[in-house]
């Protein structure tokens, strides 16, 4: 029997089956699509592929935070139940999600002041999410309790490392995350940028390549200089937004360069697809180092 309740948003990206297995339960968050509010999760409406043809044919689609009444709501029936509850929740640099599930942790613990309900703001998004989701997993298995994995993920969140790249920075501009200037300029030249998750779990622009192949090369040498030598990952994650052939070229590079017990490659959600548009590419694994070592010795 589970010792306690995983939640995690739909920001995050990991297999349905494992969902599944392990009783994870997903909260959606919300998001318009041609004129249409979907809510369902991941690809419970429309499919992966028709998602991003139609952003190629210029459909855009916009994403909101989860609401205070829908935290509450999910919260108020575990703690009714008497069921702790772990929730794994897209970046606070990235949305304002997390300090909405803190207001309704306290407002549900005004009623139920013995519930025992941990949100842990990911610094993270798609797979990151469901890297962590991995380690809770595993630690609850391992006998831990919710509060005592919470605070094993609240450390281990800022050694999960992710590195991006994308196709057009359009998206990017659209979202928020570059100036217009600088997405036209690189779409004209074109230039593939590679990202990482910054340690406040913000996008953050770290190399530029001047072809789709350097990209991936550049964050395979990303992973290298971020581990000890000799070192086998665990489970690595890569996510990708309908360009599938890639990331799997991706994934071949990354096992060809370190050893990898278990590499996951999956379309990504609509929820962070849609500010990274067709053909990005996402991978998040765990590294020898913290986000803040490694800005610290590489940049």
């Amino acid at each position: 029997m589970n010792s306690f309740t995983i939640l995690v948003d739909s920001s995050c990206d990991v297999p349905s089956d494992f969902l599944e297995e392990h009783g994870i339960r997903m909260l959606p968050i919300s998001y318009e699509f041609d004129g249409k509010e979907h809510s369902m999760g991941y690809w419970q409406e429309i499919s992966g592929e028709e998602f991003y043809s139609k952003l190629r044919k210029g459909s855009v689609a916009k994403t909101s935070q989860t609401n205070l009444n829908a935290y509450g709501t999910t919260f108020a029936e575990y703690a009714e139940k008497g069921e702790d509850v772990l929730f794994l929740i897209l970046s606070s640099g990235l949305s304002a999600s997390y300090s909405n599930a803190l207001v309704a942790v306290r407002e549900v613990q005004e009623s139920y002041p013995d519930c025992k309900i941990f949100p842990i703001d990911t610094v993270s998004a798609t797979s990151g999410i469901g890297l962590l989701s991995h380690l809770a997993v595993k630690k609850r298995a391992e006998g831990f309790s919710a509060e005592e994995t919470a605070a094993f993920l609240e450390e281990k969140k800022h050694s999960c490392l992710g590195l991006f790249t994308v196709d057009d920075l359009m998206y990017l501009h659209r979202g928020g995350r570059l100036s217009k200037l600088s997405a036209v300029a690189g779409s004209v030249l074109g230039i593939k940028p590679v990202l990482n998750l910054s340690p406040i779990g913000t996008l953050a622009l770290k190399d530029k390549a001047r072809s789709r192949k350097a990209a991936l090369q550049l964050i395979i040498s990303q992973i290298v200089r971020s581990i000890k030598p000799g070192t086998e990952l665990d489970t690595v994650i890569i996510t990708h937004t309908d360009c599938e052939e890639d990331a799997r070229t991706l994934a071949g590079l990354l096992t060809d360069a370190v050893k990898v017990s278990n590499v996951i490659v999956m379309m990504m959600g609509p929820v962070i697809g849609a500010h990274l548009g067709p053909g990005a590419i996402t991978l998040i694994f765990e590294a020898d180092m913290t986000r803040d070592e490694y800005e610290a010795k590489f940049y």
